[in-house]
């Protein structure tokens, strides 16, 4: 064998390699996915309605305005339309109650401590993505495996089951499984069959990160709810723990 042809050999089993081994032409001009790992911060600033977001809003559902320490006041949802029960229900809410040792500490679900003035911190792999919630010590896997949604009767949980998937620069994620937990802390509470849909992306200068939740219950709730929400990027700082104390709710006693 000449010395050419032997080159020619050479190369043609080392792209054969390559190829088995994921790295051929297709897949190396296939772009990567954004990497939104890093702390992230709650923006002090009005959440930003990306409008790449906005327009996978479902037609019909009512944008909330309570992200970060803004709260609705009593029988006040932001546009939600509550079933009989729900309303019933929300009409005999008494914050005193919520305020006491036994429930102070009560963990919410993901629907209302992702958004609440706490920082995340993501860390984003190929096969699922960790994202670790300050607020009460919260963490999520969301899968990006392939695989379903646990079968009906699978475990619930205040963070759910999260399926992943990227739609060009967005992380989608799917989220069922939730446990009953409150919405917008004041008497509205979803149910079991509670059914989360997040989407993340980067802001143009990868700065901030961008997002919508958008849920749906037609336990408790007529129509759909979403909010925008928005994180700014701080460098070198992570979670820290979440220490509740449920004496601090000794000072509403009375």
């Amino acid at each position: 064998m000449s010395v050419l042809n032997a080159m020619r050999l050479r190369r043609a089993l080392l792209a054969a390699v390559l190829l088995c081994a994921g790295a051929g032409p297709a897949m190396a001009a296939k772009a990567p996915h954004p990497d939104l790992s890093g702390f992230w911060m709650l923006s002090r600033a009005r959440p930003i309605e990306d409008p790449v977001l906005a327009a996978k809003i479902a037609p019909g559902t009512v944008v909330l305005q309570d992200t970060g320490p803004v709260e609705y006041g009593s029988m006040n949802f932001g546009g939600l339309k509550l079933k009989p029960a729900a309303l019933e229900r929300a009409k005999h809410w008494n914050i005193k109650e919520d305020m006491t040792v036994a429930n102070a500490c009560r963990i919410p679900s993901i629907v209302y401590a992702l958004q609440g003035p706490f920082p995340i911190e993501i860390f984003q792999g190929t096969e699922f993505t960790v994202m670790k919630l300050e607020y009460f010590d919260m963490v999520r896997v969301l899968f990006t495996d392939g695989r379903g949604h646990l079968p009906a009767n699978g475990p619930h949980s205040k963070t759910g089951d999260s399926i992943a998937h990227w739609e060009g620069d967005t992380l989608v994620v799917d989220t069922t499984h939730l446990k009953e937990a409150t919405i917008t802390n004041n008497g509205l509470s979803h149910s079991d069959n509670v059914h989360v849909i997040e989407r993340f992306r980067l802001s143009t200068d990868k700065r901030q990160l961008l997002a919508t939740q958008e849920f749906e219950d037609p336990e408790v709730l007529d129509n759909r709810g979403a909010r925008f929400i928005t994180w700014d990027r701080v460098e070198g700082d992570h979670v820290h723990a979440y220490d509740c104390d449920p004496s601090f709710a000794e000072n509403y006693a009375g």
